[in-house]
C-alpha cells in the first residue's frame, strides 16, 4: 500500500479532537485534518503551547485558528472539566498525547504517571465524549499506541499504582498495551451494541518527537537524553511521516473495525500499512478485565 496525505480525503464538515496537538505527532495530525478541511480542536495541558499551537496550525493551514481545550489527561477532574466544555457532535477523537520512560511519578489520582495518563486518562476522556461521538453518523475513535507495547507481557491491576515496583520502560510498555487492549474492546462493545462507532488504533514507528528524551530529563539522567536524542535524529522517521498512520486511521474511508495501522518498513518508518498487535493484546479475558479495573479507577465507563 502506497498512501500520503495527498490521499486523505475532504473532511469538510467534520469536527476532531486531537489530544496533545501542542507538537510532534499530535501536531502534525491536527494540521493535515486542518488542511483537508475538518474543524480541529488542540486539547492539550499547557495553556500557552496550546495558544501557540493553535496560531501555528492556523497559519500553516490557511485556516481559522483551532478552538483550544485545556487538558490534563494525569487529572480525572481535568478529565471531565475538559469534556463538559464541549457540546457539539463529535466525528472524531484522535488519543494521542502521552508520556514516556518517566521516571516514578503520581497523577493527581494516585496512578503510576504513565499508565494513569496514557491510558486512564483517554479512557475517561473517551467516555466522557462518547455522548457527542454517538451523535455523529460516522464517529471514529484513534487511539495511538506504540510498537513498545510488544515488551509488555501482560498488565494487571497493581500496575496502576505500580504495587509490584517501578521500572520505567517496562511501565511506558504497559501504558502502550493498555491503548491496544482498550482499542480492541472498545470495538468489541462497540459493535456488541449495534453503534456505527468505529475504534482503529495506530503507532508511528521511530518518530523524532519529544517523548524520548522528556523522561530521562525530568529524571536528571542528562547522558542518557543526549543518547537517545542522538539516536533519534540519526535513526527516527519525521513526527510528520510517523503521524501517517494515525491520519490513515482516522481518516481512510475504507479502515475495518479494531485496525492497527502503523509504517511499512520493520514498522520503524514509511508509509503506513495494516500490522498486528502483539498476541497478548488480541487477549479478550484481559481486555475485559483491564475495562472493569478502568472502570473502577476512573468511575465513567462506555457501553
Amino acid at each position: 500500500m502506497s498512501w500520503s496525505t495527498a490521499d486523505i480525503p475532504d473532511l469538510t464538515g467534520r469536527r476532531a479532537v486531537v489530544t496533545g496537538a501542542t507538537s510532534g505527532l499530535g501536531y502534525q495530525t491536527a494540521l493535515e485534518l486542518l488542511r483537508h478541511g475538518a474543524e480541529v480542536i488542540v486539547a492539550a495541558r499547557n495553556p500557552e503551547k496550546s495558544a501557540r499551537a493553535a496560531t501555528e496550525l492556523a497559519a500553516a493551514s490557511n485556516r481559522d485558528k483551532p478552538q483550544v481545550l485545556d487538558l490534563d489527561l494525569s487529572d480525572l477532574s481535568s478529565v471531565e472539566k475538559a469534556a463538559a466544555q464541549l457540546t457539539e457532535p463529535l466525528d472524531l477523537l484522535v488519543n494521542n498525547a502521552g508520556v514516556m520512560a518517566t521516571p516514578y511519578r503520581q497523577t493527581a489520582d494516585g496512578f503510576e504517571l504513565q499508565v494513569g495518563t496514557n491510558h486512564l486518562g483517554h479512557f475517561a476522556f473517551t467516555a466522557h465524549l462518547l455522548p457527542l461521538l454517538l451523535r455523529s453518523e460516522h464517529p471514529r475513535v484513534v487511539t495511538v499506541s506504540s510498537f513498545v507495547h510488544k515488551s509488555a507481557r501482560g498488565i494487571s491491576q497493581a500496575d496502576f499504582k505500580a504495587e509490584n515496583g517501578y521500572r520505567k520502560w517496562d511501565a511506558y510498555g504497559k501504558s502502550k498495551l493498555a491503548n491496544l487492549l482498550f482499542m480492541l474492546e472498545l470495538d468489541r462493545r462497540a459493535r456488541s451494541a449495534g453503534s456505527n462507532l468505529l475504534s482503529v488504533g495506530a503507532h508511528p514507528g521511530y518518530a523524532q518527537t519529544h517523548l524520548q528524551t522528556t523522561g530521562p530529563q525530568l529524571g536528571g539522567v542528562n547522558l542518557e537524553a543526549r543518547v537517545l536524542s542522538l539516536g533519534t535524529k540519526l535513526l527516527g522517521q519525521s513526527a510528520a511521516d510517523g503521524a501517517m498512520p494515525s491520519l490513515y486511521a482516522a481518516t481512510w474511508p475504507d479502515v475495518r473495525p479494531g485496525t492497527y495501522v502503523g509504517p511499512r518498513f520493520l514498522e520503524q518508518r514509511g508509509a503506513p500499512k495494516v500490522v498486528q498487535p502483539s498476541k497478548i493484546a488480541q487477549d479478550p479475558e484481559l481486555a475485559k478485565r483491564l475495562w472493569d479495573w478502568s472502570v473502577e479507577a476512573t468511575g465513567v465507563n462506555l457501553f
